[in-house]
Parts: structure tokens; sequence; C-alpha cells
């Protein structure tokens, strides 16, 4: 039988995440600036991250960096379409690769992102999952 779960935490009046991850903050002492993100997971690749930039071995390192996959347009009949985008945890130049990256911290794969993971990849930016 299918665990059931519910969405809403009775205790705190909380509603639970729809793919059980909890949000994980992390406070930089540099910026004073504390940085929320989708997951524990997510937070701590980021501060590899910021460790590897520290070393000198990435540059440039981005947060939720919007990829535009297709424009935006307006259809024979007039009506507007929205652009569709991607947004990539993080986006960063590998010193020692020499390239781009773009890296998606995953628990989960939706059907979206699946399709979305395609398009790109058909325009030769491809998607590292960790």
């Amino acid at each position: 039988k299918p665990r059931e779960v519910s969405l809403v935490d009775t205790s705190s009046g909380t509603k639970e995440s729809k793919y059980h991850n909890r949000k994980a903050d992390y406070y930089d002492p540099k910026t004073g600036e504390t940085i929320t993100f989708d997951s524990e997971k997510e937070r701590d690749y980021y501060l590899l991250l910021k460790d590897r930039e520290r070393r000198g071995e990435i540059r440039y390192l981005n947060r939720q960096f919007e990829i535009e996959i297709q424009p935006a347009f307006t259809d024979k009949k007039g009506t507007k379409i929205r652009a569709i985008k991607y947004k990539a945890d993080f986006y960063f130049y590998d010193k020692i690769l020499k390239s781009w990256r773009v890296i998606d911290v995953k628990g989960f794969k939706t059907e979206v992102y699946k399709l979305k993971k395609k398009l790109l990849a058909y325009r030769n930016i491809i998607i590292e999952e960790v």
C-alpha cells in the first residue's frame, strides 16, 4: 500500500515540501546575508563550490541562474505565449575543465525537468546532476 503523506504538519501548521526536502539556511559571515536553499543537499553543494571558488578552481559562481529555452511570442491568433525557462541551481566557469558548467542538485526528476534537460541538450547546454 502506498504511504500516505499529509501536506500539513498539524503540530506546527506548516506545509510539508512536495518532494520531502527541507529548506536549509546558510549564514555568510562575510556578507552578513542568510541564504535559503531548497534542500540541505543544495546548501552543502554550494559550500563545496564556495570552497572551490576560494581556492581559485572556479569563477563566476551563480545561484538560481535562469536560462531561456524558448522566448516569449505571440501566436497567429494574437495570444501571448510566455517564454519557457529553466532555472539552474548553479552556473559557473570551471578553470580546471576550462568550461562553463550547469549544475542541478536533484532529489527527484519530474517529467518537466526531463523535457527541459533534453531541450537544453539539443542546444548543447548539458545539465550535470549531483
